[in-house]
């Protein structure tokens, strides 16, 4: 199992690292929120431990970017004790709290808790259809119905590149809704680039190219003007 750890405080980082490591999970940690945004689109975390206070991206900012792809349990370690700052941080899509200093026993167990909860939680995963074209989000795999009535043909593989699949998946976990580019910038590139918005209409494009039937008049991914974009399956 793969964990996130992200606090920047790095004794807190490196006791973690050895202890969970210890335990016989994979540790990816990050230094400050931005950090953690990027490294967990390019490692997708089984669980999240996330501290509040970082630099950059805050954690409240960090929840809300990772809860525009991901379903991985969070779990907030931090020194804020304030009842607002834990309420802030569960209605932003936070599974749970702990606060500073804590037991390592305690942090254990509600790992635990949390990575049973999402495995009775996990299903075969969602799987999109645009048309003649089937996005399945728990194999990570995009392909199109064989050309032609010949029944018994393999469907055909879509090869998208890392980054295209990362945009494509933010917006197929939240079909129908408009996620902002605020949103998909800081998911996929991190805080730094939220004004590149250039990045997405490149990568939109050629997105377009490979699942539209007509990229010029797009019928699935669609452009909200000046606010973000929106992923339409069949049946919304």
């Amino acid at each position: 199992m793969r964990i996130l750890v992200a606090d920047d405080d790095p004794q807190i980082l490196r006791a973690l690292r050895i202890t969970l490591g210890a335990k016989g999970y994979e540790v990816i940690t990050a230094a400050d929120g931005a950090q953690a945004v990027s490294r967990a689109a390019d490692h997708p975390p089984d669980l999240v431990l996330l501290d509040l206070g970082m630099p950059g991206l805050d954690g409240i900012e960090v929840i809300q970017a990772l809860r525009g792809w991901s379903r991985a349990p969070i779990l907030v370690v931090s020194g804020r004790t304030d009842s607002a700052d834990k309420v802030d941080a569960l209605d932003a899509g936070a599974d749970d709290y702990v606060t500073k200093p804590f037991a390592v026993d305690e942090l254990l167990a509600r790992l635990r808790a949390l990575a049973r909860r999402a495995g009775e939680d996990e299903t075969a995963g969602p799987v999109v259809r645009l048309g003649t074209i089937t996005v399945d989000l728990a194999a990570r795999s995009v392909h199109a119905a064989p050309d032609g009535d010949e029944g018994h043909a393999a469907p055909r593989q879509i090869r998208l590149t890392p980054t295209e699949w990362k945009v494509l998946e933010v917006l197929a976990r939240h079909p129908g809704t408009l996620v902002s580019r605020g949103t998909l910038l800081t998911s996929i590139w991190g805080g730094e680039h939220v004004e590149d918005t250039g990045y997405l209409r490149l990568y939109v494009s050629q997105l377009r190219r490979k699942l539209e039937p007509d990229p010029a008049r797009p019928r699935y991914l669609l452009t909200e003007a000046g606010m973000g974009y929106r992923l339409l399956p069949d049946g919304d």
